[in-house]
């Protein structure tokens, strides 16, 4: 133990004598070389090392980028783009809007009352006539109708008002009344709502620019003309076809009111057919009156009828001298009673619509004229197979 202990002490002694013993130059040189050696040796270590992380973690950043975007083609999608906002041009201005629209009465004739001031149009306009037709459930005629519109598409416009939801879909997709029938309501005879209907009419009609006279039917009348006679009539016409006259006695002036007064007096009331003609000037100021279709929602009742009246009073008194004062639908009330007289399959023949058409004792545009009236009524549909197979032939339909 005491020699082990000797030893180590002998070799400490000889280490320390060997670091403080003078250095001699060729040691030196030995350890700058040593020290040089292991500095590059260290710095070159370093930057193999730092490029060798750099590309291990570009290497994972490429695998994961390659990963992520290797999607099925099904399941790309391609960038949507913005469309450009629709040009608002004339066209969408005067193409009226869909006839099952969700305006408001309210609505609906304010925006039909607008009238540009300048009157040269700045586009081709083709004068239309628009068709009426004041209906409690569907056309019953139409198939004859059908025939009289065919081959003159462009001419005219149909509106029909019902208070049947269902006389839309009981129309043939085929016939000129699929789908024209405007938003309705229901509709009293005798009653003011009547007059509500004819408005409403005449608005929705007033919303397409190129009509230009409008005409008031029903499901019960019938054609006496061809369309070329009868679009020639109307358009070319100077003068509205309200029919109106003063009668004494309690179906005329003993259905007057004193309450309509100072607006209405007893020397303005008029009576007159329910079945009107007028050009766009005169529906515009029928559909923009307040103040004589209120006197009439207030005070026509009972055994005043609107509907043989208004239209009469309202236009003789502020647009008489335009008014021809007679209708151009022909009923017959020779037999007297509140209802005109009905026209059945057994009524139908070529002579009686003859004397129909052959009425000469009216004036047209101030001169002495052939044809009074263009349409007849009241025809009941069990009238309608005789119609067809007499009416075209004898009215030339599509005679063009």
């Amino acid at each position: 133990m005491k020699n082990n202990h000797n030893s180590n002490q002998n070799q400490m002694i000889s280490l320390f004598k060997l670091f403080n013993a003078p250095l001699h130059l060729s040691n030196l040189l030995s350890l700058i070389l040593f020290f040089a050696f292991g500095l590059c040796f260290g710095i070159i270590l370093t930057f193999h090392l730092k490029n060798v992380s750099f590309n291990l973690q570009f290497t994972q950043f490429s695998l994961s980028t390659t990963t992520n975007t290797a999607v099925p083609a099904d399941v790309i999608t391609t960038p949507q783009t913005t469309p450009p906002p629709p040009k608002v041009g004339l066209g969408s201005y005067l193409n009226p809007p869909e006839l099952m629209h969700d305006m408001t009465d309210e609505e609906l004739i304010w925006r039909a009352s607008m009238i540009p001031k300048v009157r040269d149009y700045p586009f081709e306009r083709i004068p239309k006539v628009a068709f009426m037709f004041l209906t409690r459930g569907p056309v019953v005629l139409s198939p004859l109708w059908d025939k009289f519109f065919k081959g003159n598409e462009g001419l005219y416009t149909i509106y029909v008002h019902s208070s049947d939801s269902a006389a839309n879909e009981t129309e043939p997709e085929d016939s000129v009344f699929h789908g024209r029938r405007i938003p309705s309501k229901d509709v009293e005879w005798g009653k003011v709502n009547m007059i509500e209907a004819e408005r409403r009419l005449l608005a929705n009609a007033l919303m397409d620019f190129t009509n230009q006279r409008f005409i008031l039917l029903s499901e019960a009348c019938i054609p006496l003309f061809n369309f070329s006679t009868v679009y020639s009539y109307l358009t070319n016409s100077k003068n509205n076809f309200v029919e109106s006259y003063d009668l004494e006695g309690p179906v005329g002036r003993g259905r007057y009111s004193p309450n309509m007064a100072p607006v209405v007096d007893i020397e303005d009331w008029r009576k007159g057919s329910q079945w009107f003609e007028m050009d766009r000037e005169l529906a515009i100021e029928v559909i923009s009156d307040k103040m004589y279709f209120s006197v009439f929602h207030d005070f026509c009742d009972g055994q005043c009828y609107a509907d043989e009246h208004y239209l009469p009073t309202f236009v003789t008194k502020h647009f008489g001298e335009k008014n021809s004062n007679r209708t151009l639908t022909f009923v017959d009330w020779a037999k007297g009673g509140p209802h005109p007289t009905k026209y059945t399959r057994n009524d139908v023949t070529e002579e009686f619509l003859e004397k129909l058409r052959d009425d000469k004792s009216c004036e047209y545009n101030g001169k002495k004229n052939q044809i009074c009236h263009l349409f007849a009524r009241k025809f009941t549909s069990h009238a309608l197979d005789r119609l067809l197979r007499i009416a075209p032939k004898l009215m030339q339909f599509n005679d063009l």
